[in-house]
């Protein structure tokens, strides 16, 4: 397809990078969150604060350490993108809601920022699916 009018060529092969992007974005927005899970569950690559410790498996904050890091290496993999994806934008809604919002209407000031764009990150992976560099893709050929 060739580009029309005023369509440059560099508009023209953005456009068609743009599931590549996709893949990249979910690949990389996934390891972020999975080091945010192992920062929670082992310390790694730095306990949480104020003295670099760990949350406890079996509380709600180790819940959300769990999907954090083996969702976001279902999300780093791309396999069952959709569905993981859906629920990790749930918990972050949850995270928002419960811990950051009581603090103070604005995100930047109630230290919620991270916790509503991964909301929205996973919210369109969960409609968009994985893209291309993906298990996911691999699965459907």
């Amino acid at each position: 397809m060739e580009p029309k009018g005023s369509e440059s060529s560099l508009v023209y092969l953005a456009h068609g990078a743009q599931p590549y992007v996709q893949s990249l974005l979910r690949i990389v927005a996934a390891f972020m969150f999975i080091l945010a899970g192992t920062s929670k569950l082992f310390a790694f690559p730095a306990g949480i604060p104020p003295h670099g410790g760990t949350v406890l498996l079996f509380s709600q904050l180790g819940v959300g350490a769990v999907l954090e890091t083996f969702g976001g290496a279902l999300l780093l993999l791309g396999l069952f993108t959709r569905p993981v994806a859906f629920i990790l934008a749930g918990e972050m809604a949850v995270a928002y809601f419960q811990f950051h919002f009581p603090g103070n209407f604005w995100p930047t000031l109630n230290g919620g920022v991270p916790a509503v764009l991964y909301c929205f990150l996973w919210l369109y992976f969960s409609a968009a699916g994985a893209g291309p560099w993906s298990v996911d893709a691999l699965r459907k050929k």
